[in-house]
């Protein structure tokens, strides 16, 4: 192999191991409830990611089956700031919930998605 083409190759694997670290964010590995499940009512919502998250840019709304926001109780970081929790100020009543987030992740990085759970009567 020629010179040429090993330096090229060399550059071409820096750059994608380079860009690797430059497309990280914040994904959401786990939730409790998780997503499509069906459970009793929760007395909060445990948001995993695969790295830490910003809490003061981060979030977390709740909303019932009539389409209202439910009350959450001051969002906390736990597991090293990769999960955020939120509880729930009241029981809630049976009927599909949705959870909507949006994160800032420590490298700066927003994400933000949804999720459905059922609340079982």
């Amino acid at each position: 192999m020629s010179r040429l083409v090993r330096v090229i190759s060399l550059a071409v694997l820096a750059n994608i191991a380079v860009a690797g670290h430059a497309w990280a964010h914040a994904h959401l590995k786990a939730a409790v409830p998780a997503a499509q499940a069906a459970v009793a009512s929760p007395s909060g919502l445990d948001l995993t990611f695969s790295e830490s998250v910003n809490p003061s840019f981060s979030g977390v709304r709740l909303t019932g089956p009539d389409q209202q926001e439910v009350r959450l109780e001051a969002v906390s970081l736990a597991d090293g700031g990769k999960t955020l929790r939120a509880p729930v100020a009241v029981k809630l009543a049976p009927g599909v919930y949705s959870v909507d987030w949006h994160v800032l992740s420590v490298d700066g990085h927003k994400t933000s998605g949804a999720y459905r759970f059922t609340v079982k009567p």
